[in-house]
């Protein structure tokens, strides 16, 4: 797991620890130092850490014009044990939610597992409530990941599965990427 990286070839365009609107500004992360572990296993220093025990992300990409985010996630997204969609959700989400941002990518081809909170999905339907106009996509899930999150029910709150799960988005600008989700979303969604 120390060798998956996240994308780095935006990084001509935007760097969350440079951007002031970014809830990672500042943060500063070692170029060879492991310093995060999921379980025994040292993940890639890039990965910035967001209180979680198991799920990691890089804010890839944001533009506070058009109001839209690319977060690639990295570990296991466990909410029956550590709660990580309320970690996200408080500590990363509503600070982007602030500056604007009301659409995400959230890349996901890097969860390895997801494990539901049987008896609360309140951060999602908040996450949605609080989005107006905007969505929450999720791309290239692994399919035993994306049959979890559909069996209890997180399907309701984020848009994935379908032509989301092919989309090579590693070959767009992130603003052509955002164009083809948001054409996706808006058909699927029947606007």
């Amino acid at each position: 797991m120390h060798t998956i990286e996240p994308y780095y070839n935006w990084r001509n365009s935007y760097i969350a620890s440079e951007d002031p609107q970014s809830p990672f500004f500042g943060y500063e992360n070692s170029e060879v130092q492991f310093t995060d572990q999921i379980y025994n296993f040292l993940i890639h220093p890039q990965w910035d850490n967001i209180g979680s025990e198991t799920l990691f992300l890089k804010v890839i990409y944001a533009d506070y014009e058009d109001g839209f985010a690319v977060i690639e996630l990295m570990g296991e997204w466990n909410d029956l044990l550590h709660n990580d969609i309320m970690t996200l959700k408080r500590g990363v989400i509503e600070l982007m939610i602030a500056e604007g941002i009301t659409k995400y990518i959230l890349i996901c081809e890097n969860v390895l597992n997801f494990h539901a909170d049987l008896d609360s999905d309140d951060y999602y339907d908040e996450w949605q409530d609080e989005l107006e106009d905007g969505w929450i996509a999720v791309l290239n899930l692994r399919d035993h990941v994306f049959t979890e999150m559909c069996k209890y029910g997180i399907d309701r709150y984020l848009v994935m599965g379908g032509k989301l799960n092919d989309v090579g988005w590693r070959t767009r600008h992130p603003k052509q990427l955002y164009e083809k989700i948001d054409e996706l979303v808006m058909r699927r969604l029947g606007m």
